[in-house]
């Protein structure tokens, strides 16, 4: 779920036109190392805090079906999570950095949701809305930025924090395949060791002694429905 998570935020930030203006979009640690390689104008998206929302935590099972809406699968409801993200804009002058920044901070702030036309995997699969919180203030529990920079190894650093909630697909229990033949009786021999004449027949069918091999999906006859009496009138 993760990686799928970076890619939608790669896409978004792609279609703001920063990949066609030649700034990289990277996921990697900013660390002092890492700045002191970097070339090239770069906006450093970094997940520095995952935490599970325990409010959002379902219970049951959910059916998943297969495109002729035959059931196929059971499922739990997914785990949410809050995933941190550190964004922060790199380049030779601090004046384009916080152009840059702006400029993410313009695409990110566009809506509260990931558009579903960027979703992939999982992700798409669900169907669900993922909530996009790029106010920059951290969650409740998660450490400050000021931690987060001098973990890094590196100085203070113009930046904005970036909240995704999302959620986390359960693994799959398959079902058993639908049943599409009928119960079958078969005569056998008696007590007596007497033999009958051998013949099978498929219950709900009306006279037919061999159904075929589509089972119960083939085509049978039924009863005309009898008329009924309304209330309050004669027949």
């Amino acid at each position: 779920m993760i990686h799928e998570v970076d890619e939608a935020l790669r896409r978004l930030l792609g279609e703001s036109g920063l990949e066609a203006s030649g700034v990289e979009v990277v996921f990697d640690a900013p660390t002092r190392d890492w700045a002191a390689r970097r070339t090239t104008p770069t906006v450093c998206v970094f997940l520095y805090d995952i935490r599970e929302d325990t409010t959002r935590r379902g219970s049951g099972t959910e059916e998943v079906y297969d495109a002729d809406g035959h059931l196929v699968a059971r499922r739990p409801p997914p785990r949410w999570f809050d995933l941190a993200y550190l964004v922060s804009a790199w380049a030779g002058r601090p004046t384009d950095e916080h152009r840059l920044l702006s400029q993410v901070l313009a695409c990110l702030t566009a809506g509260d949701t990931l558009p579903r036309r960027l979703l992939t995997g999982s992700l798409a699969e669900l169907g669900l809305t993922i909530d996009l919180d790029a106010s920059g203030v951290p969650g409740p529990d998660a450490p400050a930025l000021s931690d987060v920079w001098s973990a890094l190894g590196g100085e203070l650093k113009a930046s904005l924090t970036l909240r995704v909630r999302a959620p986390l697909a359960a693994p799959r229990r398959a079902t058993a395949p639908p049943v599409t033949e009928g119960l079958e009786v078969r005569a056998s021999a008696d007590r007596d060791g007497d033999e009958h004449t051998a013949f099978a027949r498929r219950l709900r069918y009306t006279e037919v002694s061999d159904p075929g091999p589509h089972g119960l999906a083939g085509p049978r006859e039924r009863p005309a429905p009898s008329r009924r009496r309304r209330r309050g009138r004669q027949p």
